[in-house]
């Protein structure tokens, strides 16, 4: 249990960071595309507080941290308010701002890279370990988000590129899939093929990383 802890205080703020400007950074493209709900709703910011779900950004992933022991983590933001319709050309610039999300996580993710990489050419001090390890949590939560949200299954952000890059007739079909795409996404969380969906991939984008900031 003091293991657990000490995983879930340092991955307080990679976790919520990796959350919310996944979101944020929805509102930001919605917006330069041409649809300002978001703007005009205040959910455009980098204030973390804005965008944070109790359930899904505190309870949740405190609940499966804890009972999977430390070795799964999932959570998720309240959704930036995007009205597609509003955008200038809808079925073209959904990609735009369904990709936004993953983008941003894999920007954190080259980030947490940096600072870890600097952990590790600073000299030995207080705190230079935690630091590494929060680093570590910051490029592996990242990568996850990423992989699992360019799942193609709405309403993820995979879904909704496929959607925009479908003909309209698939593109129609697929989107009656979202109402019924979270409760399928829990089952593949709880039965282990989610798992083995996205490991090889988030495994795959680590060793490029290490690669590229030289983390050996």
């Amino acid at each position: 249990m003091e293991s657990v802890i000490q995983t879930l205080a340092l991955a307080a703020l990679p976790v919520i960071f990796a959350i919310t400007l996944h979101e944020a950074a929805h509102g930001y493209a919605a917006r330069h595309f041409g649809d300002p709900t978001a703007w005009q709703a205040g959910r455009i910011s980098l204030n973390p507080l804005r965008h944070i779900d109790l359930f899904g950004t505190i309870l949740l992933p405190v609940g499966i941290l804890v009972l999977s022991f430390g070795s799964l983590l999932f959570g998720y933001a309240k959704p930036v308010p995007v009205n597609f319709n509003r955008l200038r050309r809808p079925k073209q610039d959904m990609f735009w701002v369904a990709a936004a999300g993953p983008a941003a996580n894999l920007v954190m993710a080259l980030f947490w890279a940096g600072l870890l990489k600097l952990a590790w050419e600073m000299p030995t001090h207080l705190y230079t370990l935690p630091l590494s390890e929060m680093s570590k949590i910051g490029i592996s939560i990242n990568l996850v988000l990423m992989v699992l949200n360019l799942l193609p299954l709405p309403p993820l952000d995979g879904g909704r590129i496929a959607v925009s890059l479908l003909p309209m007739a698939q593109s129609r079909l697929l989107a009656r899939v979202e109402p019924f795409g979270f409760p399928i996404l829990i089952l593949l969380l709880f039965t282990g093929i989610l798992k083995s969906i996205l490991w090889p991939v988030v495994e795959l984008m680590t060793r490029l990383i290490q690669t590229l900031f030289q983390l050996y």
